[in-house]
């Protein structure tokens, strides 16, 4: 006697057994009457059908709706000020090449600084500013004076600080009579703005007329620099 897995009725295999198959209780052992009437009520499973299995996952969400969900607002709110903070600090502490390479970004750098009482001064980078050439000339009318005459460059693509100069006279030995140190007041032509800085790609004439009296120099030595470097 079996069971059918799908009416659960009970019915007598035997009427319908055919002859030419393998009777397989002729090869396994006898056993017990009371096992043999456990296995008679047996099920057999039967495959669940599409619809029972999307029945079953419906269930199962359903039941997800109850389950306490992670609130993730709060990371995303402090992912945000960090980023913020990070941009701030990074404006303040880059601001001047900011400014020099997006100079359409330095309205907005400055007023940043007035809240945090700083400057947005033009870059200074000595390595990429030279003096072309320079000569120091006697004065034919005047025996204690001489000219000095040099030539700037801006090889940055942007716009420099103009720099401050340092002329040494040496006398015939090449030993130091005297040094003298030049800001960008002292030497800058009228017609040129310091606020504005030595332009990109551009160069810069200079001439300053200088009193020797009882120096007699016989050499010089010109030289750059930034004030903070």
């Amino acid at each position: 006697m079996v069971r059918c897995g799908h009416c659960m009725e009970a019915f007598d295999t035997r009427p319908n057994f055919a002859p030419d198959q393998l009777d397989l209780q002729l090869e396994l052992p006898i056993l017990d009457e009371s096992i043999t009437s456990a296995y008679s009520d047996m099920v057999v499973l039967q495959p669940m059908t599409l619809a029972e299995q999307v029945a079953i996952v419906q269930d199962i969400d359903d039941k997800s709706e109850f389950q306490p969900k992670y609130r993730t607002w709060p990371w995303a709110m402090a992912a945000l000020l960090l980023l913020i903070v990070l941009l701030a600090q990074t404006a303040y502490f880059f601001r001047v090449d900011i400014a020099a390479r997006l100079p359409d970004l330095k309205p907005a750098l400055i007023g940043y600084c007035r809240i945090l009482k700083c400057s947005v001064p033009l870059p200074q980078h000595p390595d990429l500013i030279s003096i072309e050439s320079s000569a120091l000339e006697a004065d034919p009318t005047n025996e204690n004076q001489i000219t000095l005459n040099a030539l700037l460059r801006n090889r940055a693509s942007y716009a420099q600080a103009f720099p401050n100069l340092e002329l040494t006279l040496n006398d015939s030995q090449d030993k130091p009579l005297a040094r003298r140190k030049f800001i960008p007041a002292d030497y800058l032509p009228s017609a040129e703005n310091e606020a504005s800085g030595l332009l990109p790609n551009r160069e810069l004439g200079i001439k300053l007329r200088l009193n020797t009296t009882g120096l007699k120099p016989s050499g010089y030595r010109l030289v750059l620099f930034y004030s903070n470097n």
